[in-house]
Order: C-alpha cells, then structure tokens, then sequence
C-alpha cells in the first residue's frame, strides 16, 4: 500500500504496509539512520524523531498514523554545515561517549526547547529522564542542552 509522508521537509510516497512502525520506513525505505532501534517498546528513546514538533518514540508509532504530520529526524534538524544549535552544542560539549543515545537526546532536547528556552539544569535532567544512557554521559548532556538553550536565546536577541 502507498504511504505518503512529510519527512524533513520532503513528500516521499512509500510502498509498505499502514501498521509498519515509523522507525523502520525511515531506517529501511528512507535510509535515515539517525533514529536507532534500542528497545522496540517506547522505553529508551534512541528511535525518537519529531512529530508535529513533539518527541515520538518511532519504534512503536505506525506510519499511518503519522500520514499528513510533519516528520523530522536528526538529519532534517541541521547539517554538518549548518548544524542546529543542539548538534553543536553537543560537539562542543563532547555530549557523546558510544553516541547511540544521542539521536535521542538531541531530538527529545529540541522538543523540550521550543516550549522552555531557558531551563534549569534540573528541568533539562527532567525532560530527559526518559531517555537512556548506558555510557555515563548525561552530565556533560546536560550541559550541552544548557549550551544550546543559550545559543537560542543569543540567536533572539540579536
């Protein structure tokens, strides 16, 4: 069956089935590998993309229910060019250690700054308490999402 979806910016019309959860047409059909398969139930957050500017955990989302929202992964958040403020932040902070959370921490982030753009590190753990990190790196995570909150703030006022 044709799905047609919004994916970072970009109509792509998909041969698959409706109950295909999202994380495998981006991975598979799309060849966007920034959301991971962690978990498969919702509990990690490595899979999570934007939708409609929320944090959805794409492993347990169905295509057809996304049919006619706007989609976008880290690949549609910036570039190695361009990078969005949270991908630069986390470079600068060397966020990463494996790195396989971080498609997830950076998205859910992005979700999270759009309503608060000048969180307390508390609120930043808060909003991403549900993401997992095996490695031990949510400290310097966390000072990467404060990186980024500043930048935002910065790119408004000037």
């Amino acid at each position: 069956m044709a799905i047609k979806l919004n994916v970072n910016d970009k109509e792509v019309q998909l041969d698959i089935k409706p109950d295909t959860p999202l994380l495998y047409a981006l991975r598979n059909d799309l060849e966007l590998n920034g959301p991971k398969f962690g978990c498969g139930v919702a509990q990690c957050g490595a899979c999570a993309v934007l939708v409609d500017g929320k944090s959805v955990r794409s492993c347990v989302v169905p295509v057809n229910a996304v049919v006619g929202s706007k989609i976008v992964t880290l690949e549609g958040l910036g570039s190695p060019e361009a990078p969005h403020p949270l991908q630069a932040a986390f470079v600068k902070e060397q966020a990463m250690q494996c790195g396989y959370c971080a498609n997830g921490m950076v998205m859910t982030a992005a979700a999270f700054l759009q309503k608060n753009k000048n969180p307390t590190d508390e609120q930043i753990r808060t909003a991403l308490s549900r993401n997992l990190c095996r490695c031990g790196a949510h400290n310097r995570i966390v000072s990467a999402v404060g990186e980024a909150a500043r930048s935002y703030r910065e790119g408004e006022s000037s």
